[in-house]
């Protein structure tokens, strides 16, 4: 089992001292989210992606490249404009292509992402016609890189459940699109428990997420603090031959970041 960490439980390290940190905790692989203060595309180039490149060599992690930073795009309001909001559409299509220029500049095979929150002025159809235009057109800028592109279901988004995904999945017809699992959300947003998920998915998963999640409110706790079966989780992984990273993504963690880091991982390796 390669366990992975996000960044955007890093906001208050730069990231290369977040990915220090990360590998002498003892994690496999790194989920970078291009945020602000962290490989900003929008400043920084092929000399810092290089850069950043050598220093994941250097410290043995692999890495995904993650674009659920917040407020990168609109400094008032999260995760805007996003794929289904046709006033911006176009910002966040520029946005995705860079995230996957950057995974192609790091070694990394998945970009992932999220649909975004319907506005009230757009149509569900009007959505999901934004939504599988947009990922069908990022699906074959990353064809010709060789990246995955990984949609995560998110609680409150246009696609939150996995009913959802499906539903793009069989608009968009590319064959590197897949799902990006979040285990904590099946809590949130799915009836069945996550064995029968990710058996469900097996041949869908290119990315999971791992957090903890208490009486099914959306937010993101550190293992052993809620009601996710982890045991039965990393089981069924481990039993479907995933091979990917399974990256802790706790954003709300960031200001002890560190000892939440370790404290996560030891907690995981006890279970594995």
């Amino acid at each position: 089992m390669k366990f992975g960490y996000n960044t955007n439980g890093f906001a208050h390290h730069t990231l290369q001292d977040a990915l220090r940190v990360i590998a002498q905790a003892g994690y496999s692989g790194a989920a970078i989210t291009l945020d602000v203060n962290h490989l900003n595309p929008f400043i920084c180039g092929e000399v810092e992606r290089r850069a950043c490149a050598n220093l994941l060599r250097e410290l043995s992690l692999e890495a995904i490249v993650e674009g659920g930073s917040r407020f990168i795009l609109d400094p008032y309001n999260k995760h805007e404009p996003s794929l289904i909001n046709p006033h911006g559409q176009e910002r966040r299509l520029s946005f995705l292509r860079e995230c996957v220029l950057t995974a192609e500049s790091l070694g990394a095979k998945v970009v992932a992402f999220a649909s975004g929150v319907r506005q009230e002025s757009v149509t569900k159809d009007q959505a999901e016609d934004f939504l599988a235009q947009g990922i069908a057109e990022l699906c074959d800028f990353a064809a010709e890189r060789g990246i995955t592109l990984a949609l995560e279901p998110e609680p409150g988004h246009f696609v939150e459940t996995l009913a959802d995904y499906e539903r793009i999945k069989e608009r968009c017809g590319r064959p590197n699109f897949r799902l990006t699992l979040d285990v904590g959300h099946i809590y949130c947003s799915e009836s069945a428990g996550p064995a029968e998920i990710i058996e469900k998915y097996r041949d869908e998963i290119a990315n999971v997420h791992l957090e903890d999640i208490k009486d099914g409110v959306h937010n993101h706790l550190p293992p052993g603090e809620g009601d996710v079966d982890f045991a039965a989780a990393l089981k069924t992984l481990e039993e479907i031959g995933y091979g990917g990273l399974v990256n802790l993504e706790l954003s709300r963690s960031s200001h002890d970041a560190p000892r939440i880091a370790r404290q996560a991982l030891a907690f995981l390796k006890k279970i594995v």
